[in-house]
């Protein structure tokens, strides 16, 4: 029954495939999770890898985080793109969504990366599922996906 979990050759495990998202890839990021992405022609379907530092918590905390997100990836992938290969890096605050909300929350904030970072196959030039336009659209927003306020309102205030 965990045929929908990506198996050996749905996982990046080499440290050079990381490093080869890290340098070339897009990322977007929200509160709890970074998502780093970077085309893949040569892989059928997209491949994942986790990364979850000490700073999450103990070991039983981190893989309680992992399989969370290995769980949430493996519910997203047959609306993904193929030929992608995706980074998760889980901030210390996915903890706190994965002991308040579970699997749910994690679900929640990583379709919402994989959208705004263009991986859905629906989700083409930045539009969610339903045809809204992604969080933000197209203006600054802070790290959870909240109108950033720089100074540009009172300026533009200022002016008129």
């Amino acid at each position: 029954m965990r045929a929908a979990r990506p198996g050996r050759g749905g996982r990046l495990s080499r440290s050079a495939e990381f490093e080869r998202v890290y340098r070339h890839g897009r990322s977007t990021a929200n509160r709890q999770l970074v998502v780093y992405s970077f085309p893949n022609p040569a892989a059928e379907r997209p491949r994942v890898g986790l990364s979850v530092s000490r700073k999450v918590g103990g070991a039983v905390q981190r893989n309680k985080v992992k399989r969370l997100l290995r769980e949430a990836f493996a519910r997203s992938e047959p609306g993904l793109r193929a030929g992608h290969d995706v980074v998760v890096v889980a901030r210390p605050d996915a903890l706190e969504l994965a002991e308040r909300e579970g699997l749910a929350g994690l679900d929640a904030a990583l379709a919402e990366l994989l959208g705004r970072a263009g991986l859905n196959d629906e989700a083409e030039g930045g539009q969610e599922r339903d045809g809204a336009q992604a969080p933000g659209g197209g203006k600054r927003v802070d790290a959870a996906g909240e109108p950033r306020d720089d100074g540009a309102q009172a300026r533009d205030g200022a002016a008129r």
